[in-house]
């Protein structure tokens, strides 16, 4: 069964996804303009009842949307694409009105009275994946552009959302296909004049596909960095300077900074930038024993916003150093949480800015810094990359979702194992299909084996 078809069989078991959807496809509130999508077989129909006709195909064309009495509701542009060269690959018709709130929701209404229901939410790109218009990790690129919060994420989004990372991982499949022809042509075939597979030559090539799935993994941890950003929490002591560490970073006054102790009572977050990777840096309450019970609550909250955390930068007094109670905090944190040490205040020691030790789960990097003037804040940005796992930024990074990076790892192990088994051809020729099934779920490929086709068309066996 081909991929279409396996989609096509999706969409026959829920009957809903060819139905007549609409929805306001531009954001809710007032603006200039505002867009009302809709997509299904029925398309022409109401368009004839809403706008007295249907437009040219892909032809900017001013009408008047009508109401049930013929009353126009807005005046403005239609666009009609018909299947299959639209964005869902059904018919699709878009109404460009003027952008306030209540106009949209009367237009729209109006297109539900015409027999279209509302879209589910991501239904639009839901449809063009069943009807083969963008695969898996393209659809979910459309996702992650919408959501990207800086421009490297942005730019990455698009090269999945174009498919550069579908064509990687089609590469690979292929290249997994082709080892497998060399292997299961002499299960399948013992009786032909198929020779036996060239360990060598299986060997080599599996071995190159064990390093190009591991550039893609690597590839893949970068640029889920992009998608989900690094939370970093601020702790330590009252009146260290962590509210001043925040503004520093931030490049604004967030915090209130204050010499009064216990002055932070909630937790204060902001996302900042470092080399287009996105952090979101939270400034807690000062860790100590307290009778306030407002700052108490606070305390609390920290605690619970450091268990969250992939990294925590603990700030300390330079000039005092790590104090049994800052070890008390230490001994009090997730193992699995890499640290920062901040020693700040330098600029009343005279010190220079440095920084020590490695990034790893339970290390510590220490770095010297002073909030008040910025010296050292840059070898603070580069220890919260290297802790996020980022390396400099390159322009065949894609971004990768959690189920991504689990499939590629998956199919990393499978390989591994097919190497270990390669002298005993049937569970070689299993552990490839394993991977081969992997790789196809993240592109939504994972569908019946057409293996022997490939067979026939390339080995011309059984002639």
């Amino acid at each position: 069964m081909s991929q279409k078809s396996d989609r096509q069989a999706l969409a026959s078991v829920n009957p809903a996804d060819t139905d007549l959807i609409a929805a306001i496809a531009t954001a809710p509130g007032r603006g200039g303009i505002g867009v009302v999508r809709v997509s299904g077989p029925t398309v022409t129909t109401l368009a004839v009842q809403l706008l007295g006709k249907t437009p040219q195909p892909r032809v900017a064309t001013r009408a008047a949307f009508l109401g049930e009495g013929g009353q126009p509701i807005d005046d403005g542009i239609a666009l009609y694409f018909p299947a299959p060269a639209s964005y869902t690959g059904d018919d699709v018709l878009e109404l460009q009105g003027h952008g306030g709130q209540v106009v949209m929701e009367m237009l729209l209404r109006r297109c539900m009275a015409l027999g279209a229901r509302l879209a589910e939410p991501g239904e639009f790109t839901r449809r063009a994946f069943l009807n083969d218009k963008l695969d898996l990790a393209q659809a979910e690129g459309v996702a992650d552009l919408i959501e990207a919060a800086t421009e490297s994420a942005a730019r990455c989004a698009l090269r999945s959302l174009r498919g550069e990372f579908s064509a990687l991982i089609g590469g690979l499949v292929r290249r997994l296909i082709e080892l497998r022809m060399l292997v299961e042509a002499t299960l399948d075939f013992p009786e032909e004049d198929v020779d036996a597979v060239d360990r060598d030559t299986a060997r080599k090539r599996l071995a190159d596909l064990r390093a190009d799935l591991a550039d893609a993994f690597v590839k893949g941890q970068q640029g889920s960095v992009l998608r989900t950003g690094l939370q970093v929490v601020l702790a330590g002591q009252p009146n260290v300077g962590k509210s001043s560490l925040l503004n520093r970073l931030a490049g604004e006054e967030l915090a209130i900074v204050t010499a009064i102790p216990g002055t932070t009572r909630d937790a204060v977050r902001q996302t900042i930038q470092i080399d287009g990777v996105p952090l979101n840096i939270i400034d807690t309450a000062g860790l100590r024993d307290t009778r306030d019970e407002i700052e108490a609550i606070g305390i609390s909250r920290t605690w619970q916003a450091i268990e969250g955390a992939d990294a925590l930068l603990l700030v300390v007094d330079a000039a005092i150093g790590v104090t049994v109670r800052d070890r008390e905090i230490i001994t009090r944190l997730p193992q699995r949480l890499p640290r920062i040490v901040v020693f700040n205040k330098i600029d009343l020691m005279g010190e220079a800015s440095r920084t020590t030790g490695s990034a790893h789960p339970g290390g510590e990097t220490h770095v010297w810094l002073s909030a008040k003037t910025g010296e050292g804040t840059d070898l603070l940005r580069r220890a919260l990359l290297s802790i996020a796992g980022w390396r400099a930024a390159s322009e065949d990074l894609f971004l990768a979702r959690e189920r991504h990076i689990v499939a590629l790892a998956r199919a990393s192990r499978c390989m591994e194992r097919a190497e270990a088994v390669l002298d005993q051809v049937e569970l070689f020729a299993e552990e490839l299909r394993l991977a081969q099934c992997e790789l196809g779920t993240i592109t939504g490929e994972y569908s019946a084996d057409d293996l022997l086709g490939e067979i026939f068309s390339r080995f011309c066996i059984g002639k």
